[in-house]
């Protein structure tokens, strides 16, 4: 009886080869898609969404008892408190789980607020230029002079800290960003002969500028949002950890590291989760605004 033998059993090493192209193609779906950091903020989305169906005790609840409390896995531990205790007992875990939903909200109303503003003034300066987009650009430039850790803690020390205040400095922190790229790319725009063409067919100044110049800088708008909200997390949790930023009891993360800061050597975990949380935070906020400039910016793309 004849023996069939396929052309993997004849090949010497093809069947070694095969997991190793399944490795190769894993790691090129993961270089091409932002898997981990999109995972990452799921659960964060998720966490701000469901804070206090997820949330194992109530954030504000203290326990003298499981004071500096270490985590389940160090001697001491126990499955009450997974991530262990902070200063007064309270639940690190749950705390974690509610700042989430703080750092999402901040993160998005000041992003929304700022990315407005911006947005705005550098639509408008970019297509009617001249004196007008001059001042208007040395009034950015005399703000990128102005160290906005210093106003931020001049301005709360004249109003008083308060999640108003904050949202309110983070919206002014976020604009910036926005009026320069949008005003190049609106000076680019309003040259394109589809711009002129609807100029000379009877289009407002209003007309042009919505309908035909603000949707090509959309993706622009995308990219600088996508790096700009981890900037503002970033900034919010140095006021936080500085004093002036959400005032306690609200479980912000800053706030948290800066709780167990007195403790490092003794309790490190009161401020080395908090600060995890925060670096994955950023991190993927970065990854997925690098992301997406890479695919929504042709000359950027990756083959």
């Amino acid at each position: 009886m004849a023996v069939v033998t396929t052309q993997a059993e004849t090949i010497p090493g093809r069947r070694n080869a095969a997991p190793l192209r399944q490795v190769l193609a894993f790691w090129d779906f993961l270089r091409r898609w932002p898997v981990i950091p999109g995972v990452i903020l799921s659960v964060l989305i998720i966490c701000a969404i469901f804070a206090s169906q997820i949330a194992p005790h109530n954030f504000r609840q203290t326990d003298l008892r499981q004071r500096n409390a270490p985590p389940i896995w160090l001697d001491g531990g126990s499955s009450e408190r997974i991530l262990g205790g902070d200063v007064v007992g309270r639940d690190i875990l749950s705390r974690l789980i509610h700042g989430a939903r703080i750092s999402i909200m901040v993160a998005v109303i000041s992003l929304t607020s700022g990315a407005v503003v911006g947005t705005a003034i550098g639509l408008v300066a970019g297509y009617y230029g001249g004196i007008f987009d001059e001042a208007l650009m040395r009034l950015v430039d005399i703000w990128f002079s102005i160290p906005f850790i210093l106003f931020a803690l001049v301005v709360v020390l004249a109003f008083d800290p308060s999640l108003t205040v904050i949202l309110a400095l983070l919206a002014i922190l976020a604009w910036s960003a926005f009026v320069r790229n949008v005003r190049a790319e609106i000076l680019l725009l309003k040259t394109t002969d589809y711009v002129a063409s609807a100029r000379v067919s009877g289009a407002s100044t209003l007309r042009l500028m919505i309908r035909h110049l603000l949707p090509g800088v959309f993706n622009t708008i995308m990219v600088i949002a996508s790096l700009r909200v981890g900037q503002l997390i970033l900034a919010e949790a140095s006021l936080s950890f500085l004093g002036a930023g959400i005032p306690a009891p609200i479980p912000a993360w800053g706030l948290m590291v800066s709780d167990g800061r007195n403790y490092l050597d003794s309790a490190w975990w009161v401020s080395t989760f908090p600060g995890i949380a925060i670096l994955l935070t950023v991190l993927s906020f970065n990854f997925i605004g690098d992301w997406l400039r890479d695919r929504l910016d042709p000359r950027l793309r990756q083959i």
